[in-house]
């Protein structure tokens, strides 16, 4: 269990920081010409992965049954934060999405928090509940209206990525229990049908789907990003341009160091650097689910599954949208891509996961 969990702290580490040497190689054009320093976003990242080594300690000491035992409280302060972010003059509007709290210069956001409370909460109620799991009434529904309710609030934001990955996470904890496979044919359909009713009421998602199929029906607007991502991707082979020799991170591809950073990490690095980075992401959920097959404790098992898929899938959401395999949704790479928030939580939850294994 030792060496499971040795594996995985090394794996997100070097995710972290080489996250931190991309964030650099990406964002020093950017960071110039909007903040007159070529540093700005490497070193808020560099604040950020200490700040998240710090957290992901503390918590690998904190016994994990505390969250089962306050996991109603956990869940309605996240409740409490996704309603508040909402209310113009709290939460702010950071591309065209009010997802944020802004203190000071930086950004919290609540979404993220949410996602690490619903698998906490998620975990206890499939554990509690395990007998009637098999029962659409007594078992699957009461959490599937939960679910629904935080996926609601999310898209008011709205933050389609982040309500996505958050409902496909918990949809796969259900899943793993003794829930009916009927009921999921079912909920895909109406997925479907709910899927249809957002493009529906927001057009822009269509256009996202039809530059998805097609970027050059719109080169210069809605298939621009992938249209640029695709061209950092495509062309160079098996070592790339080298380190700092990106093209497109100059105001081609707009904001490399976030949703895009696998782009200029193929760029510069080419087909070993897509091979590295999957490689971490491979090693650092197999070490995750070796712990959960040595764990003994129900809740255990279901937090240690929910925290590692979560990541996971985010991650998999990711590369699908920069190679264009799926439409643009907004997703951050976990551990790599600039962004406080989603570095503090990934890295809190690999200090649950470590936690868990110490038991």
């Amino acid at each position: 269990m030792k060496n499971y969990s040795l594996i995985l702290k090394i794996s997100v580490i070097l995710l972290s920081l080489f996250g931190i040497i991309m964030i650099y190689s990406s964002s020093y054009i950017w960071s110039e010409y909007k903040f007159n320093t070529p540093y700005h976003f490497v070193i808020m990242q560099g604040i950020f992965f200490i700040l998240g080594l710090i957290l992901m300690k503390v918590i690998s000491n904190i016994d994990y049954k505390v969250y089962q035992k306050y996991s109603n409280i956990i869940i309605f302060i996240c409740f409490l934060l996704l309603v508040l972010v909402l209310i113009p003059g709290i939460g702010k509007i950071r591309n065209g999405s009010r997802s944020w709290f802004g203190i000071g210069g930086l950004g919290i956001q609540p979404s993220e928090i949410a996602k690490l409370g619903l698998i906490i909460f998620t975990a206890k109620y499939l554990s509690n509940n395990e007998k009637n799991m098999n029962s659409l009434k007594k078992g699957v529904f009461p959490i599937l209206i939960v679910i629904i309710l935080f996926f609601g609030l999310i898209m008011l934001e709205p933050d389609f990525g982040t309500g996505m990955v958050l409902t496909i996470t918990l949809l796969v904890m259900v899943f793993v229990s003794k829930a009916k496979l009927g009921f999921f044919v079912k909920l895909g359909m109406f997925g479907l049908l709910g899927i249809a009713g957002l493009i529906i009421v927001a057009p822009y998602r269509l256009k996202r789907i039809v530059s998805f199929l097609n970027p050059w029906s719109d080169p210069l607007g809605s298939g621009f990003q992938i249209i640029q991502s695709l061209y950092a991707i495509g062309p160079h082979g098996l070592l790339g341009t080298g380190y700092l020799n990106s093209v497109q991170k100059y105001f081609y591809l707009p904001e490399p160091e976030t949703d895009f950073i696998f782009s200029i990490i193929s760029e510069e690095f080419g087909f070993l650097g897509i091979i590295l980075v999957s490689i971490l992401f491979i090693i650092m959920f197999y070490s995750s689910l070796r712990i959960l097959f040595k764990t003994k404790d129900l809740f255990g098992k279901y937090l240690i599954f929910g925290l590692s898929i979560g990541i996971l899938l985010q991650a998999m959401l990711n590369l699908s949208v920069v190679t264009g395999l799926v439409p643009v949704t907004g997703v951050t790479l976990p551990f790599l891509s600039y962004g406080g928030s989603s570095l503090l939580v990934s890295m809190m939850s690999i200090g649950i996961i470590l936690n868990v294994s110490k038991h």
